[in-house]
């Protein structure tokens, strides 16, 4: 399926909002992708299709992992959010017809990391958390400027955010987000804001 075909596809499927942030990670992907003499196209698809789960129901989430071998956690049953990306890697391959494996593996990682990403994961994980309808992030505009310098540093500074934000909420953290963390730790700098 043709990027053109699989957005006019998605406007019919999400909401208004997720819609526009769907886009927004879309033509950044290919904006890093440019930057790291990446395949943009590709890029673009995995942006796209990144959130391609995210209005389903639960169930349908659940459902759709379970019937593709797909283990779904204890945190994710908890956070029933997180699973919008396994969901989506399916959804992506079943619906839209998308056969390239790194693609499908972008999607599938782009919620909590993993550790030892390959390009196109750390573009996608990356350009969710930086596209410019993103507002509510701390240190945004510092993250931004890293990401077209370096990924692993610009890894290691949103995951490090990410876990000081969630361990001041309610609810476990999937454990594959700290083990990302502590992957990418190394590639951090020392920022005024981790004092």
């Amino acid at each position: 399926m043709e990027r053109e075909e699989i957005q006019k596809r998605l406007k019919k499927e999400l909401d208004k909002n997720r819609y526009e942030h769907t886009l927004g990670v879309m033509y950044t992907a290919g904006s890093l992708a440019m930057a790291y003499g990446y395949d943009y196209e590709k890029a673009m698809i995995a942006g796209l299709l990144h959130d391609c789960a995210k209005c389903l129901p639960t169930e349908k989430k659940i459902s759709l992992c379970e019937k593709n071998d797909i283990l779904v956690s204890k945190v994710e049953r908890e956070n029933p959010g997180l699973l919008h990306a396994k969901a989506g890697m399916v959804l992506a391959e079943e619906a839209y017809g998308v056969k390239d494996p790194q693609i499908l593996h972008a999607i599938k990682v782009h919620t909590t990391g993993e550790p030892d990403m390959n390009t196109l994961d750390k573009i996608i994980y990356i350009a969710d958390y930086i596209e410019p309808l993103r507002c509510e992030a701390p240190h945004l505009s510092i993250i931004r400027q890293i990401a077209f310098s370096d990924l692993n540093q610009c890894m290691a500074e949103i995951l490090y955010d990410t876990l000081h934000y969630l361990s001041g909420r309610k609810g476990s953290v999937d454990p594959t987000t700290q083990l990302t963390y502590q992957f990418y730790e190394p590639y951090g700098k020392d920022q005024p804001w981790k004092h």
